[in-house]
């Protein structure tokens, strides 16, 4: 009876011991209600005449150098990766954008984390791939990329371009395991997101195959 009641014991401080921890099961994705767009051509088909157009109206006049771009901060907003986005290491970019298109970046990313939320999926962010460019970094760019033209909309502060290939995935801050999501799930998820911003007449967009990224634009 002595040996029965010691174990019984044990199994209590045991249990208490993985309550007190929490709950550290695995968190698995329940996927519902997952549509995407019918065409990604075709739903981000705005090229680059319309978007330039917007990034003229809208954005700053074009810098030749980073050194010219440090006199023109007080016309823009500094972006750094936060709760609503990530960052990759802009190597041929600067991290600034006008306020109308910094306001933009982050309804997509606080878009985007609601809608996995709604449709079941773990929590992931986007990933923000290019900013605003200054010519010097067009003309190093062109030397890797055929299409980085000199008459680019990254000029303006107005533009950005967020990568549908990768994602951020979003870990639980208690600790708990969580499921992966597939990245071209959360394309899906994406385009339906920015499919509803065009929409809404709040940007353009234009789906880039090759460089893998979704190419965004700020309107009035």
């Amino acid at each position: 009876m002595k040996n029965l009641f010691g174990a019984f014991c044990a199994l209590a401080i045991v249990v208490a011991a993985l309550s007190s921890c929490g709950d550290k099961s695995m968190k698995m994705n329940n996927p519902r209600n997952i549509k995407g767009v019918v065409s990604y051509r075709r739903s981000f088909g705005d090229l680059n005449a319309v978007q330039l157009k917007s990034a003229k109206a809208i954005g700053i006049s074009p810098v030749a150098s980073r050194e010219e771009a440090e006199h023109l901060k007080k016309k823009l907003v500094k972006i750094e990766p936060c709760e609503y986005y990530d960052m990759d290491s802009l190597t041929h970019s600067i991290p600034f954008l006008v306020p109308t298109a910094s306001a933009l970046l982050e309804s997509i990313g606080e878009n985007f984390l609601d809608s996995l939320e709604s449709k079941g999926l773990n929590p992931n962010k986007v990933i923000v791939t290019s900013v605003t460019r200054t010519k010097e970094d067009v003309k190093r760019l062109r030397r890797t990329n055929g299409n980085a033209s000199m008459n680019s909309c990254h000029f303006y502060g107005t533009t950005f371009d967020i990568s549908w290939k990768r994602f951020a995935k979003v870990e639980d801050p208690d600790g708990r395991p969580m499921q992966d999501v597939r990245a071209d799930t959360l394309k899906l998820v994406l385009a339906e997101v920015l499919r509803d911003m065009k929409k809404e007449e709040r940007c353009y967009v234009k789906y880039e195959l090759k460089q893998g990224c979704f190419h965004i634009t700020a309107r009035k």
